[in-house]
């Protein structure tokens, strides 16, 4: 199983053929960083949503605060709603990490936020996996 970064621009868009790169996916992970007990307001721009594109994909998502708290559950609840709107599957309750406001990209996240990072990503492409076999039966 492969990932891929699709970035959202400043203004809350992505390249075309990244929304069919998302249609085809096995999961769609959502992230974002926490700023106010919320996602970016780029993120809220969802095309597929009127077509239900996206109806029994598999989502789960992460974020990440310059604070301990900084709302991070509030974010991860935006993603989960976002998913039901897509009429999504939801895995678990997401990805919580930190990285100091004034630390640089090798300075954060936190290596304990790095290694649970990696441990999600398993369990999402494991529930990836799982859903996959369970539609093939």
């Amino acid at each position: 199983m492969t990932a891929s970064l699709i970035t959202i621009d400043a203004e809350g868009n992505i390249p075309e053929a990244a929304w069919a790169e998302l249609a085809a996916a096995d999961a769609i992970v959502f992230g974002s960083p926490s700023y106010m007990g919320n996602v970016s307001w780029q993120f809220k721009k969802s095309k597929p949503w009127f077509s239900q594109v996206w109806r029994d994909k598999l989502f789960a998502g992460f974020t990440n605060s310059s604070t301990m708290n900084g709302d991070k559950m509030a974010t991860l609840h935006m993603f989960m709603t976002l998913a039901m709107q897509h009429s999504g599957v939801w895995v678990g309750t997401g990805l919580m990490a930190q990285s100091p406001s004034d630390s640089s990209p090798d300075e954060g996240p936190l290596p304990g936020d790095l290694e649970t990072g990696k441990l999600f990503g398993k369990r999402v492409a494991e529930a990836a996996r799982n859903l996959a076999t369970a539609r093939s039966v």
